[in-house]
């Protein structure tokens, strides 16, 4: 406070209010001891915490239907095709019944089969037995596919089975449609198994306009079992 001279202390605005310390030496001649006004009260407001919850949005992946091919059509003559790599496919078991791996054989339809040509198509009379590949044809194909699954059972009982019938206009010759059907019966002398009558049962209830084409042909490739307890009961 030097610096100030003793006449405008009481106008300056830091020491308003300040006090003399000694009345006898508060002459021009003295230095006064002052002290400063105290300064003011500063309310410091309260501090808040915030904190900041971060959410994370889960996902729960749900499984798909494998999506159905568009195959081959009816050839009026068919070669023998590649199949899956040894090993490279595996059964689903359910129940006393088996599916077929959805990466080797998801499914393929017919496309010459559709809605709309179904009349002239899978619900005319000899039309499936008409584009049917021949033994001579899916007998080695049959064995490439026993192989791909790991299939040791008996040839006798296990089908060379169209996972899409061909009466619900599948693919007759394409792998993604064909699959070595092990028999859920264990007394099986033959290759009839459960899925020939549920076939039979669609291919009735699609032909008589109370069954869409592509709802039979998506159920049966989904899960041919189950669409059993729907359709049979």
């Amino acid at each position: 406070m030097i610096g100030y001279r003793w006449r405008g202390l009481a106008t300056h605005p830091l020491l308003a209010g300040a006090i003399c310390l000694c009345a006898t030496a508060c002459g021009s001649s003295a230095v006064p001891t002052v002290l400063p006004a105290r300064p003011p009260t500063m309310t410091v407001p309260p501090v808040t915490t915030v904190t900041t919850v971060t959410t994370v949005a889960t996902t729960t992946p749900t499984s798909t239907l494998p999506t159905i091919r568009i195959g081959t059509g009816s050839q009026t003559g068919y070669s023998v095709e590649t199949q899956a790599p040894a090993g490279s496919c595996s059964y689903r078991a359910e129940g006393s019944a088996w599916l077929p791996d959805p990466s080797c054989t998801p499914g393929a339809v017919n496309p010459q089969v559709t809605q709309s040509t179904i009349a002239t198509t899978i619900c005319q009379s000899g039309w499936t037995a008409s584009i049917r590949p021949p033994a001579s044809v899916t007998r080695s194909e049959k064995v490439g596919s026993a192989r791909a699954y790991g299939y040791t059972g008996s040839f006798r009982t296990g089908e060379y089975d169209h996972l899409i019938p061909l009466e619900l206009g599948g693919a007759p010759n394409d792998p993604a449609n064909l699959w070595l059907q092990p028999n859920d019966d264990p007394y099986a002398t033959s290759t009839h198994n459960s899925k020939d009558g549920l076939e039979n049962t669609m291919h009735g209830l699609v032909c008589s306009g109370r069954l869409r084409l592509d709802t039979a042909q998506q159920a049966i490739a989904a899960n041919w079992v189950a669409a059993a307890h729907t359709y049979q009961g």
